[in-house]
């Protein structure tokens, strides 16, 4: 399998000597979903930044074999890194089709009336709403328009930080079977920030355990199908809290 992402020895500081990522390293492979999992302050949201280029960052970041750690944020979206921050961060009185216009702003007109298409094809929820202010629509309807805004620049890697937060169990489903749907379609490498295990068991294929800025575990969601493996992952890495 070839690697899209290769992250080596990654950490950040903030400050001179708060340190919110320790020496972290894995990587993603082609049409791959790999899951960060760890609770709040566990440096998560840190390492997508690092990767999207949005904070300072030591260590080695490859993107199809190449070296990007010295690059800026903007260049590394035209090669095709994509970060879908938590909270959504949609332009709130803007359409959700300006919004989506907004995230392929890069590409040539007629390209972005194929990827605005082909983004309402796939999130149905809010096609019938396409010429509604952003919003109007529902939490899981904005998370839905923000990876839509994110897949309209045509990644090679989305970054997806915390698709879950804030919504209720029943649109969190709604939200990860759109996800099912991108995976089931497109060769698209995703790197999923979660607190849910389950949710993410139903898209990725691996997992890593964050706390305290460093990877405490790994396993495979082959490794998790079973429950006794699961519970026995929850207890050592996340607590029973984060079994929902």
């Amino acid at each position: 399998m070839t690697e899209v992402l290769s992250v080596s020895g990654l950490s950040v500081f903030y400050g001179t000597s708060a340190q919110a990522v320790e020496n972290v390293s894995f990587a993603v492979g082609d049409g791959q979903v790999v899951t960060l999992l760890g609770a709040n302050g566990a440096g998560k949201t840190s390492i997508m930044k690092a990767i999207a280029g949005l904070i300072p960052s030591r260590g080695e970041i490859l993107f199809g074999g190449e070296p990007i750690s010295a690059l800026p944020a903007r260049e590394r979206v035209k090669r095709g890194i994509i970060y879908v921050p938590e909270g959504r961060e949609i332009v709130a009185n803007m359409s959700v089709r300006e919004n989506l216009v907004l995230g392929g702003y890069h590409l040539a007109a007629r390209d972005r009336r194929t990827r605005t298409e082909m983004v309402l094809d796939l999130f149905p929820e809010i096609a019938n709403k396409a010429d509604r202010a952003a919003w109007r629509l529902s939490g899981g309807e904005q998370q839905m328009l923000a990876i839509g805004r994110g897949l309209m620049a045509a990644p090679k890697l989305l970054l997806l930080d915390e698709p879950s937060l804030g919504l209720a169990p029943m649109l969190v489903r709604r939200v990860f079977d759109r996800l099912a749907a991108i995976r089931r379609e497109s060769d698209l490498a995703i790197v999923l920030v979660e607190q849910n295990l389950a949710m993410s068991m139903r898209i990725c294929d691996e997992l890593h355990f964050l706390r305290g800025g460093r990877i405490i575990g790994h396993r495979t969601a082959a490794d998790l199908k079973d429950n006794a493996a699961r519970q026995e992952a929850i207890d050592a890495y996340l607590g029973a809290a984060s079994a929902a």
